[in-house]
């Protein structure tokens, strides 16, 4: 019998944005330019940011894909751009209800082929809350959230509280790097997407270890995009870094790092055999999960393929390629 292949970390928006700008009286939001068939112009205000295919929006055209990929259930989320923390938090609030309406309305229509996870108005925990439960109600599995939340990092004490919900509610954490450190000092060759992403999923995973999140909330369930970034090659100097200045690192709480290795989930989003093994190591076989940041050219092209090609046991394959997501997504 086929192992079932899940895809924790794909992309979704709908065909048509409407104009947040003009609805709320400013800019910096998303839409989409639909300048030839099958194809869209994502610009923000009237910005180029990227050109997008029908599998960004088309739900057939993904499960097509899906099939000739043979995953079976895609887990669905919004592009990050779409996170909107800048913006005034009601606004924001009016944008992720928009989003989580579509995500919900493709999981009800496609069952047993897709999962949901919800976006918040991340700056204002009050209102995250109140969407969150929504959420749950909705049939979304979980939440994706955002490596940080402008000037707040993820051990905020502010942001706490909508961690704890999420861990009474039994929903999932999908974090996902946004809004890069550095970016604007570092315009050219990708860097952003090619180094600083990876900075900021380490960002986030420290700042919730170093600020007791993961500690204070164990059974919550928290998944990092793309391996963890750069997070576990340089366990080794966080841990250094603990011991040898705690006066600066263990301020909040009193336990070392890499005590809490296999504590939260790693996608398999690496590009590299190497680096799946170190990673899989690192968190342990239960903790990893497929990934492919469908349907983007920096994601994996052949969802499964570098875990399908990994000189391991059928067992340690299957939950790697969907048992262990079931898991992340169900808490079972």
């Amino acid at each position: 019998m086929k192992p079932l292949v899940v895809d924790i970390h794909t992309h979704i928006l709908p065909k048509n944005i409407p104009s947040f700008a003009k609805r709320f009286g400013y800019g910096g939001f998303i839409n989409l330019d639909h300048n030839c068939k099958g194809c869209a112009r994502m610009l923000k205000d009237d910005v180029f940011f990227r050109e997008v295919q029908e599998n960004c929006w088309d739900p057939e055209v993904r499960l097509n894909e899906s099939k000739q990929f043979g995953v079976d259930i895609q887990v669905l989320s919004t592009v990050p751009v779409m996170f909107s923390y800048w913006a005034k938090s009601k606004d924001t609030d009016v944008v992720s209800k928009f989003l989580n309406d579509h995500i919900a309305e493709i999981v009800e229509s496609y069952p047993k082929k897709f999962e949901g996870l919800g976006t918040l108005p991340m700056q204002s925990p009050e209102l995250a809350i109140m969407e969150l439960q929504r959420c749950k109600k909705i049939g979304l599995k979980g939440v994706q959230i955002g490596s940080h939340v402008n000037k707040w990092n993820l051990d905020a004490p502010e942001l706490f509280p909508i961690f704890q919900e999420c861990e009474r509610l039994n929903m999932a954490v999908f974090i996902h790097p946004w809004d890069t450190m550095g970016e604007d000092t570092m315009p050219k060759y990708w860097l952003p997407w090619l180094v600083g992403m990876p900075a900021e999923s380490s960002r986030a995973i420290c700042s919730m270890i170093f600020g007791g999140v993961f500690e204070r909330l164990p059974l919550l369930r928290v998944a990092v995009a793309h391996g963890g970034g750069s997070f576990t090659s340089t366990i080794g100097r966080i841990e250094h870094g603990f011991n040898v200045r705690p006066d600066l690192c263990a301020i909040d709480n009193q336990f070392p790092p890499s005590s809490y290795l296999g504590k939260f989930w790693l996608d398999s989003l690496v590009h590299d055999q190497n680096m799946l093994n170190h990673i899989t190591n690192m968190v342990g076989e239960d903790k990893v999960l497929l990934g492919s940041d469908y349907p983007f050219p920096l994601g994996e092209l052949n969802p499964g393929e570098l875990i399908k090609s990994m000189d391991w046991s059928a067992n340690k394959k299957e939950k790697a390629l969907g048992s262990n997501a079931l898991k992340w997504l169900n808490g079972y």
